[in-house]
């Protein structure tokens, strides 16, 4: 079974709204994984609130797995920050991060979470990794 869920960054009243940067998160549930499509650079406190909506809408879905494709994603901030360690606590530390452009590589480097989570090159390899996570659980 396969949902896919995408909404554009707007505001709570449902209106979508000019940023300079937009950000866009499709959601994809792979029986127990959910497979998030990140596009856009997530650096902008002004989309904190998109983001906790998606989070919520991940809660909702109830994936036992979380596996967040950044390749479309060149850059990531604090708020980027938070919205990941959010997910990998959400996941119970059942999370992969794929496809990380270099400068963002370099932040999770920088600030310790690259030691923490896995990260993978690809989808398919992360797909790989979060399998092969709960197996050895």
């Amino acid at each position: 079974m396969t949902a896919r869920i995408m909404t554009p960054c707007c505001t709570s009243s449902g209106r979508a709204r000019a940023l300079t940067d937009p950000i866009l998160i499709e959601i994809e549930r792979l029986r127990d994984v959910c497979l998030l499509r990140l596009k856009g650079r997530l650096q902008a406190a002004e989309h904190s609130e998109y983001l906790k909506v998606k989070m919520d809408e991940i809660r909702k879905l109830g994936c036992t797995k979380v596996l967040a494709d950044f390749e479309d994603v060149p850059a990531v901030g604090s708020t980027g920050l938070n919205f990941i360690v959010g997910l990998y606590r959400a996941s119970g530390g059942r999370f992969v991060l794929s496809g990380a452009q270099p400068r963002v590589r370099k932040v999770l480097d920088i600030t310790g979470l690259s030691k923490v989570m896995i990260l993978a090159p690809n989808v398919e390899s992360g797909l790989i990794a979060l399998y092969n996570q709960a197996s050895a659980v």
